[in-house]
């Protein structure tokens, strides 16, 4: 459904003024120049920066330490915020009050509690709140919506059409292989690696998107993250293995447990990096880009035509703004080169 392609109608409005229709059919009055946004939640962070950085007003999150050295100088120092959406969101009104932004953005789920949400916050502050979808496959529809509220629609336009080229690839490769050959693909969380992603979770969504077939299926019985017993994984016995967690990682190889696993006797576990943000998941924004690139090269290394180290190297400068030097190229690769279990 191209119902983003149909939200950003500019309607005939007095000067200084404009309105967009959001992703939840929601009317929103914005001033016609967007100088400062507040992000509603981290997925709504990463959208701003990597579409529009200047008009940051701060992290919901500050950044840590190993974290800003991917970030532009500029943003990298930025204050905290807090979080209106989410686990945990501390974002309270008198700080947007005080704040003062020209538009608050939220990037996600559009069912009921967001609009709500959005509606309470607009009403009390006064401020114009635009809540854009941000399922997957609507990404470059978000890039060309928030490109255009943003006043830089052929930075959007840009984005939009580079996310459409990778999607188009990884479809042509995939439209080849069916369900039953791809890899039998287990995504490990947590420093024992027994929490997972369902088959159809959003934690789980790069790894499917790349062709990997997830091992944590029940038929579509179960959704979101799960714990799984050590007896669940020796039945499932996945050949490929993606961590974000250095703790398991670090101690797979070496864990009895685990060394009847085919991913670990042939060493395809590999630690997806996290930094800025997770490349699979945390948080589930236009991070994930650079996660699926990567997982489909990882899992289909004949058919992926492209230099990894390129690739990443091109994506951190058109959408992080920043030129990795060969060490930070390095640390952020280590990942696709696996472990042998022996």
């Amino acid at each position: 459904m191209k119902i983003l392609c149909l939200m950003l109608a500019l309607l005939a409005l007095p000067a200084q003024a404009r309105t967009v229709v959001d992703s939840a059919g929601r009317s929103v009055e914005i001033p016609d120049e967007v100088d400062t946004v507040f992000a509603a939640g981290p997925p709504a962070a990463i959208l701003l920066y990597i579409v529009k950085p200047e008009a940051m007003t701060g992290w919901p999150r500050a950044l840590r330490p190993d974290e800003r050295e991917f970030i532009a100088e500029p943003y990298r120092d930025l204050p905290e915020t807090g979080r209106l959406t989410g686990r945990g969101g501390e974002a309270n009104l008198e700080r947007v009050l005080q704040i003062q932004p020209d538009l608050i953005l939220d990037f996600g789920s559009v069912r009921d509690t967001y609009v709500d949400l959005a509606n309470r916050v607009q009403d009390q502050t006064g401020i114009p709140y635009l809540l854009i979808d941000g399922r997957f496959e609507n990404t470059p529809e978000a890039l060309r919506v928030v490109g255009e509220a943003l006043g830089v629609p052929e930075r959007g336009e840009a984005l939009a059409e580079d996310v459409e080229a990778t999607f188009a690839r990884i479809e042509r490769i995939l439209e080849t292989v069916p369900e039953g050959e791809r890899p039998r693909t287990y995504l490990a969380r947590g420093p024992d690696g027994l929490e997972t992603g369902m088959k159809g979770s959003i934690n789980t969504e790069i790894i499917e998107r790349a062709g990997g077939r997830n091992v944590a299926d029940d038929g579509g019985a179960t959704r979101g993250l799960v714990q799984v017993s050590m007896e669940q994984m020796i039945t499932a016995n996945p050949d490929t293995i993606v961590t974000w967690d250095p703790n398991f990682y670090g101690k797979v190889f070496d864990d009895p447990l685990w060394q009847g696993i085919d991913a670990v006797q042939s060493g395809r576990v590999y630690l997806s990096p996290s930094l800025p943000f997770g490349w699979i998941d945390r948080p589930p924004s236009l991070n994930r880009i650079m996660g699926l690139i990567s997982m489909t090269g990882l899992l289909y290394p004949d058919d992926w035509e492209g230099n990894l180290r390129e690739e990443t190297r091109e994506f951190y400068r058109q959408y992080y703004h920043v030129d990795l030097s060969d060490d930070q190229l390095g640390r952020l690769l280590q990942w696709t080169e696996g472990r042998s279990g022996e």
